[in-house]
């Protein structure tokens, strides 16, 4: 049996900077070409660690979402559901308006922006954005049997609008709101949130 060649890269630097092509540009965009150049590796080594674009695009989904469900964990410790709601939707301003990464949600820019994608791609993103009301949910479940939220409120609905927001946070930083902008939103969405 052949051996190939040992990696003469860093595997999980070359995926950080293909998750920001993917994440700048979206999957339709991103050339193999700039995927290569920004991992700075040749399309033989992509297509031997990655197996293709597409199986590269799910490694960077994995990676993106590994880090929003730390985000996610830490905020839905709080003690009390209101804190933890307000936590995860502030660190999320933060987190899409840093300056450091792409100007909004890479999720939500995945789901608009994959038209070639395979069915199995495709569902794929939406499951990785249902984790994270799933998880709200989860909580305001919890925070419901503890008498931390009114008997009246719906748990499921709650997350949902949540979820809605968080999503809405992602479409504003793609526009180019300011950090104080999304903070201010967050604000007003928690006027909302018994």
């Amino acid at each position: 049996m052949a051996v190939g060649r040992p990696r003469s890269f860093d595997r999980d630097e070359a995926l950080k900077r293909a998750l920001e092509v993917f994440w700048r540009k979206g999957y339709e965009a991103a050339a193999l070409s700039d995927l290569t150049a920004a991992m700075r590796i040749n399309p033989p080594s992509l297509y031997a660690t990655f197996g293709n674009k597409e199986g590269l695009f799910r490694e960077a989904l994995e990676l993106y979402a590994k880090g929003r469900d730390e985000v996610l964990r830490q905020a839905l410790k709080a003690p009390r559901a209101r804190d933890a709601i307000a936590e995860l939707l502030h660190a999320l301003a933060d987190s899409l308006s840093d300056k450091n990464n792409p100007q909004g949600c890479f999720l939500v820019r995945s789901v608009n922006g994959c038209e070639s994608c395979s069915d199995e791609m495709k569902e794929e993103i939406l499951s990785l954005r249902g984790a994270s009301e799933a998880a709200i949910r989860t909580r305001l479940r919890r925070a419901k049997k503890e008498k931390d939220l009114p008997a009246s409120s719906d748990p499921t609905l709650l997350a949902r609008y949540v979820s809605t927001i968080m999503q809405g946070l992602g479409v504003q930083a793609a526009a180019g709101t300011s950090r104080k902008g999304l903070h201010d939103i967050v604000d007003v969405a928690l006027t909302a949130f018994p």
